[in-house]
């Protein structure tokens, strides 16, 4: 979480009580500001990413955590992905755990990996610098992926969850295991200097709820800002194309994943209402939710984590007290 800015916010929603200011775990920049990488969902990768069985592999599985790629093959440490290119090498040598679009695997530490890759092909940026040009700077949002030196005394460290995750526990055959030790990490690595300066799309965003709000909007608002457009109508209709419908590899949770996000299941969030809303989470709690049928955002994020993978108590709450404010019952 980046302090000096308000926590609680988002595009004619707010929170209906305060929250812990929290950096945000998870929840990244997933959709927003992708039309180039979207325009070519269906395209083969680059010959090098097609070794070892992933000639099938085509854009949108990356965008939709199908590529079969999610992690790394072992020895893994943490240490490995702060080196982006090279863990984006290894990435794109190594076989897919399975079939590329058959199912999902949360992509947990590398889709910023995949993604930035194909972002640093096509502009020859870095996803972090792209992020920071082409999103939060026309939108003027207080949020970045890592920090600069000059925002390490803004952000308040996380508080791990009371039980954090042992993926030993795991069958050891499983996508699953070898994603949570492809590398391994804990909660609190989050807190450590290296953790904070890496380029890590998929974890390591940093900003408050009303930056990670507004970074989001552009989706609900179907690509339009009060600076112009930053997405194209085509583009954000593509986010509802669902790409994968079960229980996914990596978290066992059953998901519809789109182009980039997750939309909606009564059977893993009952509080999430139906229609065009699109969301996704990080563990602890975080959560950002893109209603276009309304035209609202809503964000939650905190730094005293939760044990959750998708949401939590605190999120659910928060997000069907702002639905029951306008009159919408998503349990129903």
């Amino acid at each position: 979480m980046l302090l000096d800015a308000p926590v609680v916010g988002g595009d004619g929603a707010h929170d209906p009580a305060d929250v812990d200011a929290g950096q945000v775990d998870g929840v990244g920049v997933d959709g927003a500001g992708f039309d180039e990488l979207l325009d070519l969902g269906d395209r083969d990768l680059r010959p090098e990413s097609a070794a070892n069985g992933k000639q099938d592999v085509e854009v949108r599985h990356l965008l939709s955590h199908t590529s079969g790629v999610s992690g790394l093959d072992h020895p893994a440490r943490l240490e490995d992905l702060y080196d982006v290119r090279e863990a984006a090498a290894r990435l794109a040598s190594q076989a897919p755990w399975w079939r590329p679009g058959s199912a999902s695997g949360y992509h947990v530490l590398n889709y910023g990996h995949l993604v930035g890759e194909l972002v640093h092909r096509l502009t020859g940026l870095s996803l972090r610098d792209f992020v920071r040009r082409h999103i939060v700077e026309p939108l003027g949002a207080d949020f970045r992926i890592g920090l600069d030196e000059a925002d390490l005394g803004r952000v308040a460290d996380i508080t791990p969850p009371a039980l954090d995750f042992d993926p030993s526990v795991l069958d050891h055959d499983t996508v699953a295991y070898k994603t949570f030790t492809g590398p391994s990490f804990r909660a609190s690595a989050a807190n450590s200097p290296a953790w904070r300066a890496a380029d890590l799309g998929a974890a390591n965003g940093h900003g408050n709820a009303l930056s990670v709000a507004d970074v989001h909007a552009p989706v609900s608002r179907e690509g339009a800002t009060a600076h112009g457009r930053l997405l194209g109508p085509g583009t954000v209709k593509l986010v509802f194309d669902e790409q994968s419908r079960g229980a996914d590899l990596v978290n066992g949770l059953h998901l519809r994943w789109g182009i980039g996000y997750a939309l909606p299941d009564r059977r893993t969030l009952p509080w999430i209402p139906d229609g065009r809303v699109a969301f996704w989470g990080g563990w602890g709690g975080s959560m950002a939710v893109m209603d276009l049928d309304r035209r609202m955002t809503i964000s939650y994020v905190m730094n005293n984590m939760g044990p959750d993978i998708l949401g939590s108590p605190r999120a659910a709450a928060y997000v069907t007290a702002v639905y029951r404010a306008l009159g919408v019952d998503a349990s129903s």
